[in-house]
């Protein structure tokens, strides 16, 4: 299954993982304001930032399954402008969401035929934040180097031992249940994969017509006469062409049966040289910094979120609670300090990474805390989770449990979800305003 090592990892959390996959479902698919096929693109778009391919190959399979037009499967270009016109703010969201302003949002809700509701916003704005922030986790655990082709392949699996995913005890059944869904929706997408790719090579022939393949038979010649051409960028392969028109449409069955991929995500993305820089707090200019006392989860965006996208506030901040109230005494006490402080430096520190200050704490505290190795790890996988390696990874995880690894990317992920939200929440309140 697509999903089985994420949860795989979150299930030494089990009561975590309940609230994770929750919000996830309530998110894909419940009742909302945006349609399924759009969510699971958003989702791909969201993923694609971060050359996240677990993620957007699990997407382009649901996305497809929800109805999805496979055209669209042939990147932005394809795809009505309404969704298109949300690629500034996915891209500012996903390395630098401080330059998040009311312009963007007036832009994508002016009154004109492909306009967003306030409702349909926010859904999209969740989902982007949700997906950046899983795709931080889904390196950080070391998820993504299952992909096969185009994984990293140099990060090793982690792996609870002999437990399987869907055999973690709960106190309530309620991740076992869930659990056994998704297993089965996924065993369901592998059967169908064969059919599917049936039926988008037809789409694909029919609607390119003749003239098209015939220039791609030529293209393809040319390339064998030429080899294909292979870059290296961040310990990732990426191929800059492939002979194959068909392999950047579909997630691909190898002769193990096993899914793989060459899905191109260059067609997801515009303006690819935009990452993360250093958020510089410039003394001189105090208004850059996000202040949480004059705008927070607690006081602000919790009501906003929730009343725009009905109980979707509840879930987000069940989850935050409880990556908060995780067991961590084991962890803490290596670094010298009781559980809650050391949490609470490590969330801190993702949020000043962002631009987020908290007036009642001392920043000094991270540098105590979190010795350089730790840090640095932390900075790789919140700001540019692609850029992750076996040799940070390695040298990160040696005096901590398992169970502790994954503690540390769950306040990674959460940290940065939030991050993310407050600085799209705080601008939706300022254009309402």
């Amino acid at each position: 299954g697509r999903l089985e090592a994420v949860t795989q990892q979150m299930g030494y959390h089990p009561q975590y993982l309940d609230s994770f996959l929750k919000t996830q479902h309530y998110l894909m698919h419940m009742d909302g304001p945006l349609p399924f096929d759009c969510r699971h693109y958003i989702a791909i778009m969201a993923a694609a930032r971060h050359q996240c391919r677990y993620l957007v190959n699990l997407h382009v399979l649901q996305f497809l399954r929800a109805g999805g037009d496979p055209q669209w499967l042939r990147g932005l270009d394809f795809i009505p402008p309404k969704l298109r016109n949300l690629n500034e703010i996915n891209k500012i969201l996903a390395h630098r969401p401080w330059l998040i302003t009311k312009e963007h949002i007036e832009k994508l809700l002016k009154i004109s035929e492909w306009s967003w509701s306030l409702a349909e916003l926010v859904h999209a704005v969740v989902l982007l934040a949700h997906c950046h922030a899983l795709a931080s986790f889904v390196f950080g655990c070391g998820c993504e180097q299952d992909e096969g082709l185009g994984g990293r392949g140099s990060l090793k699996p982690l792996s609870p031992g002999n437990q399987c995913f869907y055999e973690v005890p709960t106190s309530n059944g309620c991740s076992q249940e869930l659990l056994r869904i998704n297993r089965k929706r996924s065993l369901d997408s592998c059967m169908e994969l064969d059919s599917l790719r049936e039926h988008m090579q037809q789409i694909h022939v029919e609607t390119e017509g003749r003239e098209e393949m015939r220039l791609l038979q030529q293209d393809r010649e040319e390339g064998e006469g030429q080899g294909v051409e292979v870059g290296v960028q961040d310990g990732n392969l990426a191929a800059e062409h492939c002979s194959d028109p068909s392999l950047g449409l579909f997630p691909l069955t190898d002769t193990d049966g096993e899914i793989t991929s060459a899905t191109n995500l260059a067609c997801y993305l515009q303006d690819p040289d935009f990452g993360y820089q250093d958020f510089a707090r410039r003394e001189e200019d105090q208004t850059q910094v996000f202040r949480v006392q004059d705008y927070s989860w607690e006081d602000h965006g919790f009501s906003l979120v929730n009343r725009l996208y009905s109980d979707i506030g509840h879930l987000l901040d069940e989850k935050f609670r409880l990556v908060d109230g995780l067991h961590s005494s084991a962890m803490a006490k290596r670094q010298g300090c009781e559980p809650s402080v050391f949490k609470r430096g490590i969330w801190n520190y993702i949020h000043c990474m962002f631009g987020i200050r908290y007036d009642d704490y001392d920043y000094a505290e991270v540098n105590q805390l979190l010795e350089r190795m730790l840090k640095v790890y932390i900075k790789t996988v919140t700001c540019y989770p692609e850029k992750t390696n076996s040799e940070m990874f390695d040298r990160f995880w040696k005096q901590f449990k398992h169970s502790e690894k994954v503690h540390v990317n769950l306040l990674i992920l959460e940290a940065r979800m939030q991050a993310e939200l407050l600085y799209a929440l705080q601008a939706i309140t300022q254009y309402m305003i």
